[in-house]
């Protein structure tokens, strides 16, 4: 991992909508979309005062984005403040983003010059807010092929709050890393091995056995993309170890996100059909677009040897005898 300091600073500014939380558009904006779409013969507020109930029914099914509590824990641990020292809301200032009052009026709030605050942000609108006032920015951007929007406004770019490292900005650095590896909660996939890509045999060398995603679209937009590692049973043969992307792999320039796990085992044999439960118990890094397939293929390797030594672990070891290896798959939407 990096560890080049970029700048000192003294508090973080975060925006929870779409960089801590999974919330989607704002109450407002989605109101504002429905009312322009259907050409309704009322305004967004008066639309939005009828749906309110609505919405508020569904703040209890919001989740925190991954690396979200890890990363307040780590802040407020640290004594950079406790969890939201301030809170300042669109409704305190008059300019919405990219103005930057609402980042100048938390800066004022903390009693810090702006030259000294980190803000982390998931929208270009923020993105240019926190530049216009003077301060360092973190964009954090979903999608890897969506990068290059940020790249020019931003003083660093990552795809998840997984990859956040806060030395980088003289905060104290994350102590969860083993091995060059991140713990994660446990989560589960499977289903039969497909045939249809091929490009880890034939263009890598790697021969990775690929899941459908159809069937797992809510569990895979829950998860950044990105390297993973963990464990693999398969139905007949018995359980691996197993390293896998998640995501679009820029080098191949995948329309969806694509699953493929490659067991890491030598097998005499295709097993196409077969049923495949993986259990993901960890991260690695995020998804990247490389210079040539040289350097892919040598980063999956280095993959590899990460995975293969962290899986040892007793952390990561303990998880090969999970039930759910061995299990049928009809049982897999309990592990979800």
């Amino acid at each position: 991992m990096a560890k080049t300091l970029k700048k000192l600073v003294s508090c973080v500014i975060l925006d929870p909508d779409g960089t801590l939380l999974n919330t989607g558009k704002t109450p407002l904006e989605a109101a504002a979309a429905v009312v322009e779409e259907y050409g309704l013969p009322c305004g967004k507020n008066e639309f939005l005062s009828e749906l309110y109930p609505v919405f508020s029914a569904q703040l209890c099914n919001i989740k925190p984005l991954p690396g979200a509590n890890r990363l307040l824990k780590h802040l407020s641990g640290h004594g950079v403040g406790e969890i939201f020292s301030v809170i300042v809301g669109g409704d305190e200032v008059t300019s919405g983003k990219p103005s930057p009052e609402i980042f100048l009026e938390a800066a004022k709030r903390l009693n810090r010059e702006p030259s000294s605050c980190l803000v982390i942000e998931d929208s270009i609108p923020g993105v240019t807010a926190g530049k216009v006032a003077g301060m360092e920015v973190v964009a954090v951007s979903s999608v890897p092929k969506q990068t290059d929007l940020y790249t020019p406004v931003a003083d660093e770019v990552i795809n998840s709050l997984l990859d956040l490292q806060p030395e980088k900005w003289g905060l104290p650095p994350f102590p969860d890393w083993i091995e060059g590896t991140l713990p994660t909660e446990p989560w589960y996939i499977g289903g039969p091995v497909i045939k249809g890509f091929g490009r880890g045999s034939k263009v890598l060398g790697i021969p990775t056995a690929n899941l459908s995603t159809e069937d797992h679209l809510s569990l895979l937009s829950e998860h950044p993309s990105g390297v993973y590692f963990g464990w693999a049973g398969l139905s007949t043969r018995g359980v691996y170890k197993m390293v896998m992307s998640v995501g679009w792999n820029p080098c191949f320039n995948n329309t969806e996100k694509t699953i493929e796990p490659w067991l890491l085992h030598e097998f005499n044999e295709d097993f196409y059909g077969e049923e495949l439960r993986l259990l993901i118990v960890g991260y690695i890094r995020p998804e990247v677009n490389f210079s040539s397939l040289e350097s892919l293929i040598a980063k999956i390797h280095e993959d590899r040897r990460i995975a293969e030594k962290a899986l040892d672990l007793p952390l990561y070891s303990k998880h090969k005898d999970d039930p759910y290896l061995n299990s049928s798959l009809h049982n897999e939407s309990n592990h979800a």
